[in-house]
């Protein structure tokens, strides 16, 4: 009987450690998978940030190619 109820109370005892193990892992995951979700926005910030650099740089190369040209233009000899 004695052996019975060790085994028992081995078995209570690794349910209880089971039951705290799962809570950890469960809080982990959660926080894992805030910290991708944050970082999926932060990473959707950035690429609409490069895509506005972008659009401003294409802008300012059209601006100068213009001056450039009327530049040119206007400086001919002829």
């Amino acid at each position: 009987m004695a052996k019975g109820k060790f085994n028992s109370n081995l078995e209570d005892h690794n349910g209880i450690r089971l039951t705290s193990h799962e809570k950890i892992c469960a809080e982990r995951m959660s926080q894992l998978v805030k910290s991708i979700d944050e970082m999926k926005k932060e990473i959707k910030e950035l690429r609409s940030d490069m895509s506005k650099g972008k659009g401003a740089i294409n802008l300012l190369i059209i601006i100068g190619g213009i001056v450039g040209a009327l530049v040119g233009f206007f400086n001919m000899d002829g």
